[in-house]
């Protein structure tokens, strides 16, 4: 397991980081953050792209996020990795953030420019280049449902979803008011002629069978970018009834392999995918934010099966 370091490490300069061999110039910070798989193919493509940098774990507690990003250009970082819960306040710290982080309300990757940082987020093109790989179609054909759409990783896929004009849009979130903001926000993206309207083009629904059962007519890709799922013993995202042949599924959480949404999906002869060839997309994108250059995504896909 890769070791972990805390903001104390960047204290002074970060000797110890510095001293490593290659030494430290990138990382992931979260809380927690031991889960992280990132080292694994961030190393991986760093070593065949010839670059002489490691690429570490940053546990960062609650509160620390602002004074643990200052501290990189000194440390010598050439940037990070945010993962959870720190990504709005990443957000919040950053010198200048590209539109799509202003509209997802996250950060999830940060360039040091001289003594400025720079935010960014790969999560939406990450998703974009996931299901292109695991489906072979694109966003904007798709009637898509997004479970846990209230913040985080939802909402940051459901403005990708936005962005790219996709067919239909359905949030669904147990606070249905967080997933009704949401999509005032996005109204305007839905605005079209296409099918019969705004109305049924974008939706917010309670996390409630019913509800889901109506929606889900209508159809083609469900994700879960909820935390159900995160430990074994979970229950499903979604009621494996509910789940029909013609659907794809993809599923966010990759902790602990195939989750139960996963293993039923599969079992109603629907297409379904764990999140992990999000995260090796959205962490090629991040290589080729830090370094202007295509990431060796063959690499990074080795390396992160491997882990």
């Amino acid at each position: 397991m890769s070791p972990i370091y805390t903001p104390a490490d960047l204290a002074d300069g970060a000797p110890t980081l510095r001293a490593l061999t290659p030494p430290a110039r990138l990382a992931v910070i979260g809380d927690p953050v031991s889960h992280s798989r990132s080292p694994a193919f961030h190393n991986a493509a760093l070593r065949a792209a010839g670059i002489d940098a490691q690429y570490i774990k940053l546990h960062v507690p609650p509160g620390d996020v602002p004074a643990t990003l200052r501290a990189l250009p000194a440390a010598g970082f050439l940037g990070t990795n945010v993962t959870i819960p720190h990504k709005p306040a990443a957000l919040a710290t950053v010198d200048e953030a590209d539109d799509y982080a202003r509209q997802a309300g996250a950060v999830n990757t940060v360039v040091v420019q001289g003594d400025r940082l720079l935010g960014f987020n790969t999560d939406g093109p990450g998703f974009t280049r996931a299901i292109r790989e695991e489906f072979s179609v694109d966003l904007r054909d798709l009637r898509i449902l997004i479970l846990g759409a209230g913040g985080g990783a939802g909402r940051a896929i459901a403005v990708q979803c936005a962005r790219e004009r996709c067919e239909r849009l359905v949030l669904v979130n147990r606070t249905v008011e967080k997933a009704r903001t949401l999509a005032a926000e996005l109204t305007p993206a839905f605005r079209s002629d296409r099918l019969l309207g705004p109305t049924d083009r974008l939706e917010a629904i309670p996390h409630e069978p019913a509800a889901l059962r109506t929606a889900l007519e209508n159809i083609d890709l469900v994700v879960n970018a909820s935390a159900i799922g995160m430990h074994p013993a979970d229950p499903a995202a979604l009621p494996a009834e509910l789940l029909t042949p013609s659907l794809m599924v993809l599923d966010t959480v990759y902790a602990h392999g195939d989750t139960r949404l996963l293993r039923d999906a599969r079992s109603a002869g629907a297409r379904a995918a764990n999140g992990l060839s999000m995260l090796l997309h959205q962490g090629a994108l991040s290589f080729e934010l830090w370094f202007n250059r295509p990431a060796p995504l063959e690499a990074m896909r080795a390396a992160l099966a491997a882990a």
